[in-house]
């Protein structure tokens, strides 16, 4: 990924450019204000999000190993009328 600095007045004027080129070129943004590094923008790819979602549900699901909240292969089969 490509990372470029720009300034917080040249981000905020040209926000709708920047994200669309950013995801394009695959770029991240490190916005400055007065020399300093204020924010880092970076582009979202829908497959970051759902690996993101994933990892989220196999901690909720080891969670609820942890409470006991499990069902057996038997009530499974049961609930589905598989047996």
């Amino acid at each position: 990924m490509i990372t470029q600095v720009i300034g917080i007045k040249q981000f905020r004027e040209n926000i709708t450019s920047l994200w669309k080129k950013a995801k394009k070129k695959k770029i991240r943004y490190i916005v400055m204000h007065h020399s300093t590094p204020i924010m880092e923008v970076n582009p979202v790819f829908e497959k970051e999000l759902i690996l993101d979602k994933l990892a989220e549900d196999i901690t909720e699901a080891r969670e609820q190993v942890k409470r006991g909240e499990i069902y057996t292969q038997e009530e499974v089969m049961k609930e589905f009328d598989l047996l």
